[in-house]
């Protein structure tokens, strides 16, 4: 085992999916019921939970690219949607900041508020702009997940630093994929052990 290097890989229907796209989404509906559409694929084909977040030019609606989340397939806790998107976008775009000088003003849109772990990276990402399917309990009442303490200003806090919320986007769509994770019994990979969606 070589520990020069961590390599986190997207399921294999990812390129395909986004080559089905078109390079740009002008309104944020449309941008995130396609991010909701690869979190519906994830779940159908086993291939993480239920998640997926895309980086998007905020004003043009291009598309940079779209992230699943992949925690039991890359073995690694941190492979949540927002961070396999961020990720790749910053690899795509050579920058850490994806808010450097020079770079249009980038948005990240995803099918639920980011977790505890998430929001932290929303911050040190970059982006200008944060879009989610919704905020309230019903994802986690319909998952099982527990995404951890968030601050009741978290939007607040959000925009005093620069980053401009806009929710709800496509909740009732969002949460049908919820559903259909649960009603597959799906794995819910919470950190004090897994259990499947739906169990108590």
């Amino acid at each position: 085992m070589s520990l020069s290097n961590i390599v986190l890989t997207a399921p294999d229907w990812v390129d395909g999916e986004l080559r089905r796209l078109p390079p740009h989404l002008h309104t944020v509906r449309d941008r995130m019921l396609a991010v909701i559409r690869f979190s519906q694929i994830n779940v159908e084909r086993d291939t993480g939970g239920p998640f997926a977040a895309g980086v998007f030019e905020r004003d043009t609606g291009k598309l940079v690219v779209i992230g699943v989340n992949r925690v039991v397939a890359n073995q690694c806790s941190s492979a949540h949607a927002e961070v396999m998107a961020l990720s790749f976008a910053q690899r795509m775009l050579k920058t850490y900041d994806l808010g450097a000088e020079g770079l249009p003003d980038l948005q990240l849109v995803v099918n639920w508020r980011p977790c505890a772990m998430c929001y932290g990276a929303v911050l040190w990402s970059g982006v200008r702009s944060l879009a989610i399917a919704g905020d309230d309990p019903e994802m986690e009442k319909l998952t099982g997940f527990d995404e951890g303490p968030i601050r009741t200003d978290w939007a607040e806090q959000l925009n005093a630093r620069g980053i401009e919320v806009i929710k709800p986007v496509a909740r009732d769509e969002a949460c049908e994929v919820f559903r259909l994770f649960r009603e597959k019994g799906s794995l819910v990979y919470n950190g004090r052990g897994a259990k499947k969606a739906g169990e108590k």
